[in-house]
This record gives structure tokens, C-alpha cells and sequence, in this order.
């Protein structure tokens, strides 16, 4: 009962945010959502901002670090079918990044998107079933 109550309240309170957000805010929101669930493809350049050098492209389906520490970066990109590489990049002074999406994502401007992990709420489940 309580959960179902706190489900409740968690909804009625992202209802009411989605009444507050402009259009352009949902959809940033919706593509963000998008980007880290593998589904928009992206370039990310790394270049010296002294010498207008490029040091490194990477393109794919692309998520970049969430909980990134101070002058680090970390991208991860789906490579396959459940196969994906992780890459670690430090920043310095001199050292930016743009991330360029380049491809056109839907992305609704009426609705959030909610992601729910199982695996990621519940590890390690093993199901055994009867025959």
C-alpha cells in the first residue's frame, strides 16, 4: 500500500512538472533520455582550444558520463548487440569537447519518458520457472 501510494505521489508530482516545463525543455529532456538509452547517434570531438588541433572523434551510439568527476569525462557507446567499450578522457585548460547529434531523433513534446532498470533496482535475479 505504501508503495503504491509513493508510485502515486511520484507520478502526480512529474504531471505537474510537465505542466511547468516549456515544449523545448520536454523534448531536451526526452533526447536526453534518448542519448543514454543508446538511441541517438552522436560525435563527440575532443580538440586544443590553443592549436584548433582535433585529438579525438568518437561517433556511435554515445552516452556520456552522468557522474563524472571534475575534469573527466566518460563515454560509452553501444558497439553491438549487448557490447559496449567505455572510454575515460581527462580534460585540461586547453582540452574541449562538442557533442554533435547527427542524426534527427523523435522526441514528443507532451510526454516525459520515464526509463525503469530491473537490473538496476533488483540485481542478480535468477528465475526458475516449473515445467
Amino acid at each position: 500500500m505504501k508503495n503504491k501510494l509513493a508510485s502515486t505521489l511520484v507520478m502526480l508530482t512529474l504531471l505537474l512538472l510537465a505542466a511547468c516545463t516549456s515544449e523545448a525543455d520536454t523534448v531536451s529532456h526526452n533526447l536526453s533520455k534518448a542519448a543514454d538509452s543508446f538511441e541517438v547517434q552522436r560525435r563527440i570531438i575532443f580538440f586544443n582550444g590553443i592549436t584548433d588541433k582535433y585529438l579525438l572523434t568518437i561517433e556511435g551510439l554515445c552516452s556520456l558520463g552522468n557522474n563524472d568527476k571534475e575534469r573527466e569525462l566518460t563515454v560509452t557507446c553501444k558497439v553491438g548487440d549487448s557490447q559496449y567499450k567505455k572510454h575515460f578522457l581527462g580534460l585540461s585548460d586547453n582540452v574541449s569537447f562538442l557533442v554533435e547529434q547527427t542524426d534527427a531523433a523523435y522526441a514528443d513534446p507532451y510526454h516525459y519518458r520515464m526509463l525503469f532498470r530491473p537490473e538496476a533496482i533488483i540485481p542478480d535475479i535468477d528465475l526458475q520457472t516449473s515445467k
